[in-house]
């Protein structure tokens, strides 16, 4: 029987990860911290609620609750402000058509926010293929928690044996081990090889485009029919 193909989207299918950099940096500095540029980048795939204090924490700083939501605030308008220089990955769109094509369910295991996430699905134009879309708003943890994959599970409406999580974050990694999901890691967020499978991940790729070339070869393999 074909499976289904979990799918992060920011640095997996869309090339977002440094705008999102660059937009929570602002949004510390707005409220008067500095932090840096790499450990923003170490925390991409979690949620705002994490990141934020966990950034917070490794820069020495304690964050009231008040000021936490200040900066997630501030997020949002950087945010949307750069979302006109987001791009779809080559190979994004037609990986998910490709997926759905086989039979196989593709669906969207994001930490994204809604307002984001609404930005994110216009930008990928895949509404057609895809069988389900899922996010941060539909879990109380998000990655590297499992609770995303396993709510992305059940929205696709199949066992974890019968699923493969495609992520370019150590959060996607873990998450998905954790849910029992075997995952395809991605070096297109800017994570190294060597940390995606120290995480968990079973293949490394370089791209949506280097795995869509070799769909057959890959691990995605076992949840796909043969394309009619």
């Amino acid at each position: 029987m074909t499976g289904a193909v979990l799918l992060d989207v920011d640095g997996t299918l869309v090339d977002s990860n440094y705008l999102q950099v660059d937009a929570w940096l602002r949004s510390f500095a707005d409220v008067g911290i500095e932090v840096d540029a790499w450990r923003i980048h170490r925390t991409l795939g979690m949620a705002g609620s994490q990141l934020i204090p966990r950034v917070a924490s490794l820069s020495g700083v304690e964050l009231s609750s008040a000021l936490a939501d200040e900066v997630d605030e501030a997020h949002s308008r950087h945010e949307a402000e750069s979302a006109h220089r987001m791009r779809v990955f080559d190979g994004a769109r037609e990986l998910v058509r490709e997926i759905a094509a086989r039979g196989a369910r593709p669906v969207l295991a994001t930490s994204a926010s809604p307002e984001q996430l609404a930005r994110l699905r216009e930008l990928l134009d895949v509404e057609d293929a895809l069988h389900a879309v899922t996010s941060s708003q539909d879990v109380e943890a998000s990655k590297p928690e499992p609770e995303l994959v396993q709510v992305a599970l059940r929205a696709a409406g199949v066992e974890a044996a019968d699923a493969v999580f495609v992520g370019d974050s150590v959060w996607d990694a873990i998450a998905a081990e954790r849910a029992g999901v075997p995952c395809v890691g991605v070096l297109s967020g800017g994570v190294g090889a060597h940390e995606l499978t120290e995480a968990g991940a079973v293949e490394i790729r370089t791209d949506t485009a280097e795995l869509l070339a070799d769909l057959d070869g890959s691990a995605l393999a076992p949840v796909l029919g043969h394309r009619t």
